[in-house]
């Protein structure tokens, strides 16, 4: 593989542990699927672990604001962490 070492592989997909629900890796690469296709089972094989997002109007979203979606949650959670730490 060509990932950094130690980084775990997530994939966003349906079917994967519901976002609110999941721990965000401390090293991660996030891996987006096409919006008409998702990501090949081939590639979901390879992932360590699989987060899908609810969503109650549409089917899916498009890959930019998925990764966005995403990638915002991973902030807001390490920040909540980070202020425990100082509460």
């Amino acid at each position: 593989t060509f990932a950094p070492r130690g980084a775990r592989w997530v994939a966003v997909e349906m079917g994967g542990t519901p976002l609110e629900d999941f721990e965000h890796p401390r090293d991660a690469i996030y891996i987006m699927g096409s919006e008409d296709g998702g990501v090949p089972k081939s590639v979901l094989r390879a992932c360590h672990e699989v987060v899908s997002l609810d969503s109650e109007r549409y089917a899916s979203y498009n890959v930019a604001v998925a990764a966005s979606i995403v990638l915002y949650d991973r902030m807001a959670k390490n920040r909540k962490l980070a202020n425990k730490g100082t509460d």
